[in-house]
């Protein structure tokens, strides 16, 4: 039976549920008083249950499509504005116990060089992503009770925030780690961790259990039900994702749309973040055996569909996708990006090292450098945000989440996004990239949607910054 509040994976993510809503989804398609009356709730910036969501995207009228699409757009603009947050993927170790079927790593690929990183060439590689500009780091590393004990993570966190070099600092490390229990969330939260993220792959539990065959990662339900876990030790925010591509796309969004009310209904506050990867080639992984591959316009109304059914969660996509990928989902509802990133263990400090390659999770389609990205995103009319503020300064959880429904964060957010710009353009920018920066925070900062103190203030800190001082917030 389907129940929104129930502490089991088989209640919350009902299959039974997932599937009515789909048939309800295909009868209604094309019933346009119930498309309409679905886009009318939908502008009111509520959101949307997975049923209504589920309707929009089975919605094959070209006209309607539009419109999905043009309100995607305004409720982006309305709850993140123009800014996109950057961060990078860090991999401490490749070894895996699991034997997911889709992931390079997993046990039985006897081929890829296994690496685990130590403390003093974490520190090399913190050290070369502090020097390119990075603030924000999420921290990878495979499922190894022997190799990626809670301990090791636990001490890679320590040396990652210990490391100043220059102006350099990494200000928040999010955490991609295995499902854990409530004791060693507990011990993630006391070590200073931004989001917990946790991709569930796929939802459909037949489908996920063949994918994962051996390893701890095979328990579907213990999987399912970590972001409760997490949540239960005290962990404020965090991130949900799927890999598009290993079942049907619309049990997907159903069920990760599902997965977020049941968060909504039991705390109080649904998924900080929201990823939306598709499997892509790596060592000993053909995606072509995958036959629910999406292609890039049923991919970007997925990322419309979702904005709209949750206008309050950040949309994260990442180098797996290419650089017309990306620019056409950011403006449908992304607003956080990887740039310049190594899905290798090592790939920052050696990029010349032969087994750079060879340690890669996935390939990257999006080589760019991160001043590239940068200047990329500028060009777009974006504001590049390196900002942390929020978890420092406490408004993390239901307190972001309370600020961000209520779209306020607009007074914080936008202020935090020029100065910690101004940054990356003293300390890193190459001279091109400066101009069009300098260009940009010109334009933004007489539009300021704060008080009249916020902007002298953040006048203040920009010309402060010009003169060596650093790291400001609101």
């Amino acid at each position: 039976m389907y129940d929104v509040n129930s502490t089991s994976a088989d209640d919350f993510i009902n299959n039974e549920e997932v599937l009515a809503t789909l048939e309800y989804a295909n009868a209604n398609k094309n019933n346009i008083e119930l498309v309409d009356k679905i886009l009318e709730k939908a502008k009111l910036g509520n959101g949307l249950t997975h049923r209504e969501a589920s309707v929009l995207l089975a919605c094959d009228i070209e006209e309607k499509n539009e419109e999905i699409y043009s309100l995607a757009k305004k409720i982006k603009q309305e709850y993140y504005g123009n800014r996109i947050v950057l961060f990078a993927p860090l991999y401490l170790s490749n070894y895996c116990v699991n034997g997911c079927v889709y992931c390079p790593y997993h046990a039985k690929n006897t081929h890829i060089p296994r690496k685990k990183m130590t403390q003093e060439e974490i520190k090399e590689e913190v050290i070369a992503l502090q020097d390119i500009g990075h603030k924000r780091l999420a921290l990878e590393t495979g499922e190894d009770p022997v190799n990626n004990p809670i301990e090791y993570v636990l001490e890679s966190i320590k040396t990652i925030y210990s490391i100043n070099h220059k102006n350099g600092a990494i200000r928040r490390v999010n955490v991609n780690i295995a499902a854990t229990t409530v004791e060693n969330y507990r011990k993630l939260k006391e070590a200073g961790i931004g989001t917990y993220i946790l991709f569930q792959e796929t939802y459909n539990k037949e489908r996920y259990e063949r994918l994962h065959p051996t390893g701890p990662k095979h328990n579907y339900n213990y999987h399912t039900e970590a972001m409760d876990r997490a949540m239960e030790g005290g962990i404020d925010d965090v991130g949900m994702g799927v890999l598009f591509g290993l079942s049907t796309y619309k049990y997907e969004f159903a069920a990760l749309l599902m997965h977020a009310e049941h968060l909504e209904a039991r705390f109080g506050v649904g998924p900080h973040t929201i990823s939306v990867p598709r499997i892509r080639r790596a060592d000993d992984i053909d995606p072509s055996a995958f036959e629910n591959g999406i292609d890039d316009e049923t991919f970007a109304k997925i990322v419309a569909c979702i904005r709209i059914s949750v206008p309050y969660t950040g949309m994260i996509i990442s180098t797996r996708e290419s650089k017309k990928c990306r620019e056409r989902v950011l403006e449908l509802g992304v607003s956080q990006i990887s740039g310049g990133s190594k899905t290798s263990v090592g790939g920052y400090a050696h990029p010349e090292d032969e087994s750079e390659e060879e340690t890669a999770q996935f390939d990257v389609e999006d080589r760019r450098t991160l001043d590239e990205v940068i200047r990329w995103l500028m060009e777009l009319g974006y504001v590049p945000s390196f900002c942390t503020a929020c978890y420092r300064a406490g408004r993390v959880g239901d307190k972001f989440m309370e600020i961000c429904k209520d779209k306020q964060i607009h007074n914080f957010c936008h202020p935090n996004a020029l100065i910690t710009l101004k940054e990356f353009l003293e300390d890193y920018a190459s001279e091109e990239t400066k101009k069009v920066g300098e260009a940009l925070i010109a334009k933004e900062l007489p539009q300021l949607e704060s008080s009249d103190v916020v902007k002298v203030k953040t006048a203040e800190y920009l010309q402060k910054i010009e003169q060596g001082e650093r790291d400001f917030r609101f």
